[in-house]
């Protein structure tokens, strides 16, 4: 075997070791710059893994807020805080939103509705106003044709409807079904069953359901727990006779001694009373699968005139209604409450005019909405009710009420005559299609999450 030996012009073992020493420092001088870079740009990007805690919690105290860990998506400024503190609103994302993003379900529902289909879900009307029967007591196929054609947001029922037990099971039991089978959403079957004086069923001969005295007698017993009662009995037989909504509770502070047209309907004069009593009532008709509705903003006990015939209004201004009439509102929005009725009463030294508050963007969009921070339904009170029908057209208030901020008109005096209207107004943009799809959006939450 031939030996292989090294040339004499070969590579010493010295100058080897020379280079792998020379390899090996540069090396080592390469990891520590490329150390000291990565260290100042996390540093400068404030990334988590840079800073150190102790140094996050410094920073943070100098502002007032919150260390790192406490900061939600949406921390208030704090002028936002102060307000909400002198309010006693519910602050940051507390706040109800009506993002569409967070339910795909409703978006899709909206998204497959025609113009027509979402103009009617902003109406409440009577089955009469439905069918063109004279007094309805029973629902068949012209019900059935009649919600196809007009697909409504719901219907109220009123004493003449309403005649034994076994008959309004069957017309709130058919009118279910066929909305079902015709709508996109849940219809609306409600009733005016506050108790006391108020009432389509109870106090009945024909129907085996509790009475109630008026809630002032309710509220002079200073009890919650009594309210409760109240709220979950007449909450039980409304839905063991088919019906989803009960215009109550009345969360009107008394607070015109010469008011007649609340009166002893009011828990009480004192704001913290009413609130706490209505409060319960609601909670009793929600537990037994009624959705409540709290009425009637901003405060029906201030007034003296009455709705039902004519021009009302209270000569208030907004501080003075936060510290009274509003209250029970303000804890209502507080609660979670996603359903308020607002009253046809004026209150010029808040908003400068005399439009009933159903009809003006001033308390409902800039109070109600805006300063108040409610995101949930609002719903007229009658619209055929003297202070609307002597002064304004079918047409001209339920144009006023939806750009107003209001999303379910209750009983226009003119059904057809309110629908072309507003069906016309969203055509040719007076009410721009965004502001229809809001109240579409609101109407679908409640209906749905209920």
């Amino acid at each position: 075997m031939n030996e292989i030996r090294p040339s004499g012009k070969g590579i010493t073992k010295s100058r080897i070791f020379l280079i792998i020493g020379i390899v090996l420092v540069l090396i080592a001088i390469l990891y520590g710059v490329s150390i000291i870079a990565s260290n100042s740009r996390w540093a400068g990007t404030g990334d988590p893994e840079g800073i150190e805690q102790a140094e996050a919690t410094e920073l943070l105290a100098g502002t007032g807020l919150p260390d790192r860990k406490g900061l939600s998506d949406r921390t208030e400024l704090p002028e936002e805080t102060e307000f909400a503190e002198a309010m006693k609103l519910p602050e940051g994302d507390d706040i109800a939103t009506t993002d569409d993003s967070k339910d795909p379900k409703i978006t899709q529902i909206i998204s497959s509705m025609s113009t027509e289909e979402k103009v009617a879900q902003l109406f409440i009307i009577t089955p009469e106003a439905l069918t063109g029967v004279e007094n309805v007591t029973q629902a068949g196929e012209r019900t059935k044709e009649a919600l196809r054609e007009r697909p409504v947001g719901g219907l109220i029922y009123f004493r003449n409807n309403l005649k034994t037990p076994q008959q309004v099971k069957e017309l709130t039991g058919n009118t279910k079904l066929y909305g079902e089978e015709v709508l996109k959403l849940p219809l609306i079957l409600s009733i005016d069953e506050e108790g006391g004086k108020v009432t389509r069923l109870g106090g009945r001969d024909e129907f085996d359901v509790e009475s109630f005295p008026n809630m002032a007698q309710v509220g002079a017993e200073g009890d919650p727990q009594r309210a409760y009662e109240v709220g979950t009995a007449i909450g039980g037989y409304l839905a063991e006779y088919g019906f989803t909504m009960d215009f109550a509770p009345n969360a009107d502070v008394l607070t015109n001694p010469d008011n007649k047209v609340i009166g002893d309907r009011s828990f009480g004069t004192e704001p913290e009373l009413v609130w706490s009593m209505s409060g319960m009532v609601s909670k009793g008709l929600r537990e037994q699968g009624i959705q409540p509705v709290y009425k009637h903003f901003p405060g029906h006990g201030a007034t003296k005139g009455d709705t039902h015939e004519g021009f009302a209004y209270t000569d208030k201004t907004l501080e003075d209604l936060l510290k009274a009439e509003l209250v029970p509102f303000i804890k209502a929005i507080q609660s979670g409450e996603d359903c308020i009725m607002a009253a046809h009463i004026a209150a010029p030294n808040v908003t400068g005019d005399e439009n009933p508050a159903s009809l003006s963007y001033a308390l409902i969009t800039e109070v109600l909405r805006e300063k108040l921070g409610y995101q949930g339904v609002v719903i007229t009170d009658a619209l055929n009710m003297g202070a609307i029908s002597k002064l304004y057209s079918s047409d001209q208030a339920a144009i006023m009420a939806i750009n107003a901020g209001v999303d379910i008109l209750l009983m226009p005096d003119d059904f057809e005559t309110a629908y072309e209207a507003v069906l016309k107004a969203v055509n040719e943009g007076t009410i721009t299609q965004e502001r229809l799809d809001q109240s579409i959006w609101r109407i679908s939450e409640m209906k749905l999450n209920f």
